[in-house]
């Protein structure tokens, strides 16, 4: 009995991982092993550079806060503690937006958790 490797699912399967491969250089764009190799790897790295993101951004947005709490008299930490004394629940990305595009409003908050 001749052996059965269902042909059509395998082009497809990799036709559409090859789809990935589009625009990289050389064999890694048109030779399948060594595509398959590259393309797994960028997913991976793909995968990591989301969790990565995150975690920049919030580095991020603890610098401004930092900086514009520094022009209001207090420091990053002492602002976040009297936000969490005084029940003031606001989250870092919108303090940072504060502190960058309404400083007049991020100064009122600053003054209200710190009095």
């Amino acid at each position: 009995m001749p052996r059965s490797v269902n042909k059509v699912a395998a082009h497809r399967r990799r036709r559409n991982f090859m789809k990935l491969a589009k625009g990289y250089w050389g064999k890694r764009k048109n030779v399948w092993s060594i595509a398959k190799n590259h393309i797994e790897k960028g997913l991976l790295h793909a995968y990591k550079g989301r969790k990565l993101k995150k975690r920049s951004f919030r580095r991020l947005w603890i610098v401004r806060i930092n900086a514009a709490a520094r022009l209001n008299g207090t420091t990053y930490s002492r602002l976040i503690h009297s936000l969490n004394i005084n029940n003031i629940i606001i989250n870092r990305k919108v303090l940072a937006d504060l502190a960058m595009n309404k400083p007049e409003l991020f100064a009122a908050i600053v003054k209200r958790a710190t009095k």
